[in-house]
């Protein structure tokens, strides 16, 4: 992993940009979305970052850059279009300490801006470190169309009942069950107002004491990416993995990442599955061989609530 993933607060930081041109107003612009407290150091000035001024967003120091500049500052952007100066800003950041981003100059930064998929409080960063913006612009695209715009009502609406839930769910496991139910309410795709969503979340209350299927079993192939969107979805969902000793690690990692996992010969499979299940658990069972192949037939599992994803279906 050549950059590690983080967000920052930059709410109470202060943060200079070097440089007044085209590439310093994207970078304001973005910082000015996270509260940031930006200073820009140039000898000319966008109009756009000069509207920044005149509304007291942003302050202004006409001069060209010095070392001493870097004085109080948490964070820099090197946005000038002069290379050995962002070289040099690179170099006096370092020698203190300080993060700088050299825009467009991955080799002098210490960290990088990734596309983001913004539905605030609700972001998603996409990054390739550099090796394919073409690439990373193609999957923040596709992710734009699958994340719905009213996410961010949705998240903002579930943070305010995390005390409330409590009340009716003791325990951490039965709320993520509940959450997870709810999440996954086909009315949400069309809600637009907070009334909509308490109306949504009161029936789920009332009615929490819905059985879900407890062991779904999954006959994967050799290619991942043949994964249906329900196989995937179901792993996702699940509470331990049981795989067999032919189960490619790649179909184990696609699983839900806090989800308890265990490797299990084939003929014990289904003993496990059935004891796990009685504790309470959804069981995932990933496995290349049918379920004839396991003695069991598909109708006998269908009527045992046995979800059942055939080679056809799930690859």
């Amino acid at each position: 992993m050549q950059y590690f993933p983080v967000f920052l607060r930059l709410s109470d930081r202060q943060v200079l940009v070097v440089g007044g041109g085209d590439v310093a107003c994207r970078k304001v612009d973005l910082l000015l979305r996270a509260n940031a407290n930006i200073t820009v150091i140039s000898k000319e000035l966008h109009p756009h970052l000069a509207g920044y001024v005149d509304a007291e967003r942003i302050r202004y120091i006409h001069k060209h850059y010095e070392q001493s500049d870097l004085d109080g500052f948490d964070q820099i952007w090197a946005t000038t279009d002069q290379r050995d100066v962002n070289h040099q800003i690179y170099t006096d950041a370092t020698a203190r300490g300080l993060w700088v981003n050299t825009v467009d100059d991955p080799q002098y930064c210490h960290f990088i801006t990734p596309s983001m998929v913004d539905r605030s409080p609700i972001q998603v960063a996409i990054s390739s470190g550099g090796a394919s913006p073409v690439l990373v612009r193609y999957i923040r695209e596709n992710l734009e169309t699958i994340l719905p715009q009213n996410l961010s009502l949705l998240a903002e609406f579930s943070g305010k009942q995390r005390n409330r839930i409590k009340q009716y769910y003791s325990t951490v496991d039965e709320r993520r069950k509940f959450w997870e139910r709810f999440f996954r309410s086909p009315e949400l795709e069309n809600i637009t107002c907070e009334s909509e969503l308490e109306n949504i979340f009161q029936n789920h209350l009332k009615n929490n004491n819905s059985e879900e299927q407890s062991i779904i079993y999954i006959q994967v192939g050799k290619d991942p990416e043949l994964l249906t969107i329900k196989a995937l979805r179901l792993m996702q969902q699940s509470e331990f993995i049981l795989y067999g000793d032919d189960c490619a690690d790649i179909f184990v990692d696609l699983c839900r990442r806090d989800a308890d996992r265990e490797k299990t010969a084939d003929k014990l499979l289904w003993s496990r599955a059935g004891a796990l299940a009685k504790s309470g658990q959804r069981v995932v069972i990933l496995s290349t061989k049918a379920l004839d192949e396991h003695g069991i037939k598909v109708p006998d599992a269908i009527s045992s609530g046995i979800i059942f994803l055939s080679a056809q279906d799930a690859c």
